[in-house]
């Protein structure tokens, strides 16, 4: 791969979508400026900011004549991120589309990686990477991709992606009406149901930059986790029907691997003799049946009465 900055990826355009993120749009833009293999246009949909300091940053960007890609910027009342990137990616004509959120920035590789593989796979409708997260988390995600079955019980990529521009179409873009959260999972169902070959590549190295912070709305969206799914499985349920098992097992497989990461936890804190979580006796008193749960509790209050009788000074 040439790493020449001055190689454009003639079939990528970029949308960027920003809402009062300050100087965070500029990191955003100078991470595609700075790219191996750089998009032909840059697309910024400001939706309706309302901070002074944000707009002026838009402003200036749009003003800006040093940077290697031309930007354009499409100003719009608020109407949420599904409608921002809808607005963007419409303004498109290249064949792929680099969706990125203004608060988060990429590595130089990644639309050399991420294009190459979306190009070399005609049945994969869109494609991304693994993630560095940085700011509150700073950690390693790993998203795995996959046909439609896998995008049932979770969402498998990341919304910083690469999208063919056909297949947006026919799936008719994001959902606007869903301005809680999820907008992406339920985009990433909506394209896989174009076609039954379809699915979503993932390249396995972090090229995502993504930005955490506790009060961002994707962690907020939390709390609307049980309404938001409702929504994707009633929207979505031919897919949820013809997948069923599917679903239902990896919900399942989820639920198991998160009671199993807690049971380890509880046996270290034993191990080292720290006093257990509130919650953690409070689960011990009541384990939930049916779900595993006695089970773990019975394994825990296993290992405490192993302690409990070991003669003092063993091991």
């Amino acid at each position: 791969m040439d790493k020449k900055k001055d190689i454009f990826g003639t079939d990528i355009e970029a949308v960027i979508t920003s809402f009062n993120q300050g100087s965070m749009i500029l990191e955003a833009v100078e991470s595609l400026c700075a790219q191996t293999v750089l998009p032909k246009k840059i697309i910024i949909v400001d939706d309706g900011s309302t901070d002074a300091y944000s707009i002026r940053i838009v402003k200036e960007i749009e003003k800006r004549r040093d940077l290697p890609i031309p930007i354009s910027v499409h100003y719009q009342e608020n109407k949420g991120v599904s409608a921002a990137r809808n607005a963007g990616i419409r303004k498109t004509k290249s064949p792929m589309v680099l969706v990125l959120d203004g608060d988060d920035k990429l590595e130089t590789q990644y639309t050399a990686y991420v294009s190459r593989l979306l190009g070399d796979n005609p049945s994969m409708v869109a494609a991304s990477s693994w993630m560095h997260t940085f700011g509150a988390l700073d950690s390693i995600v790993c998203p795995a991709g996959g046909p439609i079955n896998s995008f049932l019980s979770r969402n498998c990529c990341p919304a910083t992606h690469i999208l063919r521009r056909e297949i947006f179409d026919q799936c008719n873009g994001y959902d606007e009406s869903m301005r809680s959260g999820f907008e992406d999972w339920e985009f990433f169902l909506s394209m896989l149901e174009t076609s039954s070959e379809s699915w979503i590549g993932i390249v396995d190295q972090p090229l995502i930059q993504y930005r955490t912070a506790a009060a961002s709305s994707n962690i907020k969206s939390m709390d609307k986790r049980l309404e938001l799914m409702r929504f994707i499985i009633e929207k979505h349920k031919s897919s949820y029907h013809d997948h069923l098992v599917d679903a239902l097992l990896g919900i399942e497989a989820i639920s198991n691997a998160r009671l199993y990461h807690w049971e380890s936890e509880v046996a270290h804190a034993i191990s080292n003799h720290r006093e257990l979580s509130q919650p953690s006796k409070d689960f011990l008193k009541s384990p939930t049946y049916g779900d595993g749960g006695m089970a773990m509790a019975v394994r825990i209050a296993s290992i405490i009465m192993n302690y409990i009788q070991k003669p003092k000074g063993s091991l």
